[in-house]
């Protein structure tokens, strides 16, 4: 069966988007249109560039991915091996390189005069101490006497047998009286004898009790006062620095003590002042404390106020010349373990290396273990960086 369709013109109007009247409204509803599909296709482009933003800063290392961070700096140096005098540092004493103690050497007495005192200097033969001797001085005086009262029998026995001597060939004196008389003179002479040296003694003794500087030299001490009574058994009434020569008494190790020679150079500086003094090594000690496995370097030292005895000091003592690596202060760390430094190898990776420091110079410090002269050492920043950090090494100077 056939059907016909019939289309209005009002229905074709209406499948074109458009009623009958419509035609003269078109002009308006077109440009709203494309303004819409401007905007939605700018939009499209926004997003577009926003998610290629988004992807590719996310690629990049240290920002967004955290994959990594940037590579730090680091001067290094090859220090090589440098010949350099070997220095020994020690710690010590001060004290009077040859002490003499003085004391009372005869009967003793009174002290009434003591002219010097701590701090003076002394020559030999001068008084230290006079003792009172008033008594002494009268036994002087009674043997004085009793020599001359032996010298007079002396003299008269002499007489007498001068005047036998002519009566004996006149045949008035038999021999025997000559020998008797011989006899008595020559007792009267030995009397004599005895007297003098009776009063040589007491002189000596009454001498003996003035105490007298042995040798020429600084008075350290003083333990005496007038009025006191002294006697053999006071003990030292004084100390003397024989010459004024000092000492310090080094203590050092005894791998140290195996370098050291006697007449080297040292250098003490005592505690309180900031002046040196160079002195000499006179004496090792050929023995080893078994407490603390050190001994004793003697080190000789002009008279210098500075330096009194007791006192504290550092001595810095040469040990011959020393073959070794050297490192500015700034490249060498520590810890609780010791010294260490941190060596860039070949991946340019940082390495602990743990190092033994030797002499200490103007130009560096010493390093007698743990490096060979070849490596890289990182000479600053060693506090900011751990075993096994990436660096870029730049030698220093470069």
């Amino acid at each position: 069966m056939n059907y016909e369709t019939s289309v209005k013109p009002d229905d074709e109007a209406a499948m074109a988007g458009t009623s009958p009247g419509s035609y003269a409204d078109d002009a308006h509803s077109a440009p709203p249109r494309k303004l819409r599909i401007a905007l939605i296709a700018l939009a499209g482009l926004l997003a577009a560039g926003l998610l290629y933003w988004l992807t590719h800063s996310s690629e990049e290392p240290g920002i967004a991915a955290g994959e990594g961070t940037q590579v730090p700096v680091v001067s290094v140096t090859v220090p090589g091996r440098q010949t350099v005098e070997g220095e020994i540092e020690a710690t010590g004493t001060l004290a009077a390189r040859r002490t003499l103690p003085v004391g009372s050497v005869g009967e003793g007495g009174r002290v009434v005069a003591v002219p010097v005192d701590a701090g003076d200097w002394v020559q030999q033969g001068q008084v230290l101490v006079s003792i009172d001797r008033s008594v002494q001085v009268q036994q002087i005086a009674s043997a004085e006497a009793q020599v001359r009262v032996a010298q007079a029998d002396a003299n008269l026995a002499q007489a007498n047998l001068d005047r036998a001597l002519k009566l004996v060939e006149r045949g008035f004196i038999s021999k025997a009286d000559i020998d008797r008389l011989t006899a008595t003179r020559d007792a009267a002479s030995a009397r004599v004898q005895v007297a003098r040296a009776q009063l040589g003694e007491l002189r000596a003794r009454t001498a003996r009790l003035n105490i007298y500087a042995p040798a020429s030299g600084l008075v350290l001490e003083r333990n005496v006062e007038v009025g006191q009574t002294v006697g053999a058994g006071s003990g030292a009434l004084f100390t003397i620095a024989r010459g004024g020569e000092m000492e310090m008494l080094a203590r050092v190790g005894e791998t140290e003590l195996a370098k050291m020679s006697v007449g080297v150079n040292a250098e003490v500086v005592p505690v309180g002042t900031d002046k040196s003094f160079i002195g000499q090594v006179w004496q090792v000690a050929p023995t080893i404390n078994a407490q603390d496995r050190q001994g004793t370097v003697r080190v000789a030292l002009p008279y210098a106020p500075e330096l009194r005895p007791g006192g504290f000091a550092t001595a810095r003592i040469a040990s011959g010349t020393l073959v070794a690596p050297m490192l500015p202060e700034s490249a060498i760390q520590s810890d609780d373990q010791g010294s260490y430094v941190y060596v860039v190898g070949k991946d340019n990776k940082v390495e602990k290396r743990v190092v033994k420091t030797g002499t200490v110079t103007a130009a560096g410090i010493t390093v007698t273990e743990g490096l060979d002269g070849t490596e890289s050492v990182v000479l600053r920043a060693g506090g900011f960086l751990s075993p096994g950090d990436e660096v870029k090494p730049v030698k220093a100077g470069s």
